[in-house]
């Protein structure tokens, strides 16, 4: 007899088919956003997908399991680390970030952040979840893009906390999103990057 990856007797039956599971995973999102997670059930789930409560609960004994793997899909189709931007200016760089699909996502991910922030003391596990999906990625892209703007000079270093820096657009559009109810635009990315970002790195007020 077969055994799954935890040491149990793999179930008979059929193959779990795997392709279902994007859009289980995207449905799961949906209904999060919808009902936030207290009222998230794997049963309305499971209507939303179409699929099989019995082969749902199979794969995701709970909503938390569910949860998880739904906030890695989206995870996985964020920001490539690998393959940034580099324009010769920060401004340019950060810009080339900002397209339609990413400002999309970026509003999508923040609202399935405001769906989790309740439940994060409570489980661990989504905590963890809600930090990352937060764009913990795009952070780390910032962090990448300022630093190489500092080496090459385009900004004094003196004074300088990359570390704040990073993080002060990711947050602006999560104050947006979650607070203010607003979407994400290239407009608002925009006067966030002209009138704070850059003019916190050259030392100087709001530019012209």
């Amino acid at each position: 007899m077969t055994q799954t990856t935890s040491g149990r007797p793999a179930r008979g039956g059929r193959r779990r088919d795997e392709s279902r599971d994007g859009v289980i995973l995207d449905a799961a999102l949906d209904v999060l956003v919808e009902t936030g997670f207290d009222g998230m059930t794997v049963d309305a789930v499971a209507a939303r997908a179409r699929a099989g409560k019995a082969t749902m609960y199979r794969r995701w004994p709970s909503k938390v399991d569910l949860v998880l793997d739904a906030v890695a899909r989206m995870e996985s189709g964020d920001v490539d680390l690998d393959h940034l931007p580099d324009t010769g200016s920060l401004r340019g760089d950060i810009t080339g970030l900002m397209r339609a699909e990413t400002l999309e996502d970026g509003g999508r991910r923040l609202r399935v952040l405001a769906s989790l922030a309740a439940m994060t003391a409570r489980e661990p596990r989504l905590g963890a979840a809600a930090d990352e999906v937060g764009f913990g990625t795009w952070e780390r892209a910032n962090r990448v893009l300022i630093e190489r703007a500092l080496d090459r000079g385009e900004f004094p270093r003196e004074h300088v906390d990359v570390d704040v820096l990073s993080r002060l657009v990711p947050q602006l559009c999560a104050a947006r999103a979650c607070v203010q109810q607003q979407p994400i635009t290239r407009e608002f990315l925009l006067s966030v990057l002209d009138g704070v970002l850059l003019p916190a790195l050259r030392g100087s007020g709001p530019t012209g």
